[in-house]
């Protein structure tokens, strides 16, 4: 399932929203309360934000919880995703990249400040790479798609597991961004732009 009309997108714009997203394709079906429990926000936030994204069709009711005094909210698609044509708002793509980024920002550096000594098994395994190397466009988007390839078994491992964890296995996060540096070409030796009469 894919996602490009600009008025869904902007409702993804809130960080509890993705949140839940990403929580609900994670554990499977949850009621707000749980949502709240594990997010540390109130039930009546995630019950509100729960409808917002069901009213978009982004998660849809899955039926009353064991004790059936709530209702279990799913994602609609654990593949979906959401795509940014070249002539959409360009406000709704920055915001919506922006928070994404935040998002992703807050988890590494969570990681980064938390000790996992209660999990030895995964130290030094997981962690953060970094690299600047020279490319063309097309190599970068050959890089994306190898990327999303060795991906791809894991994310559909996960989706037939019914998102069960085996012993010894953790849900991980995977994050990946590729920011092309200044075009050096435009300055000189001395940092000056070329062509400038500054």
């Amino acid at each position: 399932m894919q996602i490009s009309d600009p008025t869904a997108i902007r409702a993804l714009a809130h960080p509890i929203r993705l949140d839940l997203l990403e929580l609900l394709g994670a554990v499977g079906p949850a009621t707000a309360a749980r949502c709240g429990r594990i997010l540390g926000v109130s039930q009546a936030s995630c019950s509100f934000h729960l409808r917002q994204l069901a009213k978009y069709g982004f998660v849809e009711d899955a039926g009353p919880s064991r004790d059936k005094r709530e209702r279990l909210w799913r994602v609609t698609d654990p593949r979906m995703t959401v795509r940014l044509e070249s002539g959409d708002d360009t406000i709704v793509r920055q915001q919506l990249e922006r928070l994404v980024v935040e998002r992703e920002m807050t988890a590494i550096l969570g990681y980064v400040d938390r000790r996992d000594g209660d999990f030895p098994a995964w130290q030094r395994k997981a962690g953060i790479m970094t690299s600047v190397v020279a490319m063309s466009p097309d190599e970068a988007a050959d890089l994306k798609a190898k990327w999303s390839a060795l991906l791809e078994p894991f994310v559909a491992r996960s989706i037939s597991s019914g998102l069960q964890l085996d012993p010894g296995q953790r849900y991980v996060r995977y994050f990946m961004a590729a920011t092309p540096l200044p075009d050096t070409e435009l300055y000189d030796t001395q940092g000056e732009r070329q062509g400038s009469d500054d």
